[in-house]
């Protein structure tokens, strides 16, 4: 999903700027558009790592984080806005605990050297 979500940014960042709303955007260092595009590129980077099962605690690491903080992110809107993102946040929620658990799993793991 990681992986899906940063090509989707890739190709169309502009469908993904509707999430930064009106008092987020002037908090940005870059515009909405460049925001999604540099989270879109890190996005395939990690979504990467995680479908080879390559540098899986890392990768998982940085989605559960990253995740968890859009799932803040969210709620605030969520409260702030009217419900605004409900559904998106519903989905988040289930993602990073997902990322959470891929997490806890691959350092549970015997390490792999040689």
């Amino acid at each position: 999903m990681v992986f899906a979500a940063g090509v989707h940014k890739l190709l169309d960042p502009l469908a993904w700027t509707v999430y930064v709303v009106d008092w987020l955007a002037p908090l940005l260092v870059v515009s909405p558009v460049v925001f999604m595009l540099v989270n879109g590129v890190l996005e395939i980077g990690f979504g990467a790592a995680l479908v080879a099962d390559r540098f899986t605690a890392i990768a998982s690491a940085v989605a559960a984080v990253s995740l968890t903080a859009t799932c803040l992110y969210l709620s605030l809107v969520f409260v702030l806005e009217g419900g605004l993102f409900g559904d998106v946040l519903a989905r988040d929620v289930g993602l990073a605990g997902l990322a959470w658990a891929v997490l806890v799993d691959a350092l549970s793991r015997p390490s792999r050297t040689g």
